[in-house]
């Protein structure tokens, strides 16, 4: 029973003599871990994770002030195309054919004409 007094009497010193900050150290290190837990679930939700597979291919699109991007990404090429009102060559052109390239680099035109009698 005097050991146990004995005991009691020196843990009550210690605890006395304890830093009174040590508890907010435990709280900082629970909000660590909350904040890593909420950082991997909203990766997770979103699937953040595809952008850093190298196999995944991702297009998004994105409203930056009034104008549009098509944002593509393959493997490791990021492309950012920007929308806009303008037609290509302006009012004057006009459309004359498709052209096409073949696997061996070749270059083939089918001139408009052509592309209506196909269909």
């Amino acid at each position: 029973m005097k050991y146990v007094k004995k005991s009691r009497q020196a843990t009550l010193l210690k605890s006395r003599h304890e830093e009174p900050l040590n508890g907010v150290a435990n709280l900082f290190d629970v909000s660590l871990v909350f904040i890593v837990a909420l950082l991997l679930t909203l990766m997770s939700t979103f699937q953040v994770l595809d952008f850093f597979n190298p196999d995944s291919e991702i297009t998004v699109m994105k409203k930056v002030k009034d104008q549009w991007q098509i944002i593509t990404k393959k493997g490791k090429d990021i492309k950012v195309k920007k929308v806009t009102n303008k037609r290509v060559g302006g009012d004057e052109g006009f459309k004359l054919g498709t052209a096409y390239q073949l696997k061996n680099g070749r270059i083939v035109y089918i001139p408009e004409e052509k592309i209506s009698e196909i269909d």
